[in-house]
């Protein structure tokens, strides 16, 4: 099992960029590979990657998702695959984002991408991009504001535009 660990700072305030993030369609615009990411329900998102030089398409599922804190994710069908992103002010209408990622490299293509460092390059770049993509643009694309605990959704107050 492989884990990447990246932080980054923006400039925008915590609720800016943790509602731009909840707008998973959105990905492809700021992640390399990313072909598609469609939000099936408040819980599940399917995605279309080219991984490796191949597609690959897989769906994940929300696990825990708490306003202006944390989204934590799992794949449910494809390669293994988790995640989770922190988000933590850093003063002055900035934010810290912290992004977590596991996977398993399913053949040798991706085990000597993966040994050369090339997944861990890509989400720092993806990173950089999110930065850029949310500090241009100054407000966010949508945003959904509601809460899910493992089985349990909360829609609360807020819903996606």
């Amino acid at each position: 099992m492989a884990r990447i660990q990246k932080d980054i700072v923006v400039d925008v305030p915590v609720s800016t960029v943790y509602d731009q993030w909840t707008q998973f369609e959105s990905f492809s615009e700021f992640m390399e590979g990313v072909k598609e990411v469609v939000q099936l329900d408040e819980k599940r998102l399917r995605w279309l990657a080219e991984i490796a030089g191949k597609d690959e398409e897989w769906e994940a599922e929300i696990t825990d998702q708490i306003p202006d804190r944390h989204i934590a994710w799992r794949s449910v069908t494809g390669a293994m695959n988790a995640g989770s992103v922190i988000f933590e002010p850093a003063g002055e209408g900035k934010t810290k984002v912290s992004l977590e990622l596991t996977y398993e490299p399913r053949d040798a293509a991706e085990k000597v991408g993966d040994a050369l460092g090339f997944l861990e390059r890509r989400v720092s770049g993806d990173l950089e991009r999110f930065k850029r993509f949310i500090e241009s643009r100054g407000a966010p694309t949508g945003a959904w504001r509601g809460e899910i605990h493992g089985a349990s959704v909360d829609k609360g107050a807020g819903t996606k535009t």
